[in-house]
């Protein structure tokens, strides 16, 4: 028998994978909370260009700072995960290969960002 239906009629005959959306609105605040969050660390760079050791380790033990550090590090590591999710998921085809990059980059991701938030925390709580 031959198949007399369309491209067209074929693809929507397999419905949605229902989490496309979600992913697309967390990259989009994501990227959104990202951007005063990197003008915040620009002017802050500016800012300690002229400072020393002593001078870097108060500005990041001031509680704003420190706060809006950890905030703009954790957002950017959910956002290099989401990111990283789609490209693995559109360009790696096979199963299994996909699989392995999928859980590397979960388990890289949170792996670096708990540490960089930790090293944060660490100076500026004095630890450092």
């Amino acid at each position: 028998m031959e198949n007399y239906r369309t491209p067209l009629r074929r693809a929507r005959g397999l419905g949605s994978a229902k989490h496309g959306v979600g992913h697309w609105i967390s990259e989009r605040v994501t990227s959104v909370a990202l951007v005063p969050l990197v003008l915040w660390a620009v002017f802050g760079v500016i800012t300690l260009a002229g400072t020393d050791y002593y001078g870097a380790v108060a500005w990041i033990a001031n509680p704003v700072n420190a706060v809006l550090m950890v905030l703009l590090t954790a957002v950017s590591f959910l956002h290099m995960h989401a990111g990283m999710r789609v490209i693995v998921e559109d360009y790696i085809h096979k199963s299994l290969s996909k699989l392995a990059l999928l859980l590397l980059n979960l388990f890289v991701c949170a792996l670096v960002g708990s540490l960089a938030v930790f090293s944060i925390l660490k100076v500026a709580l004095g630890g450092a």
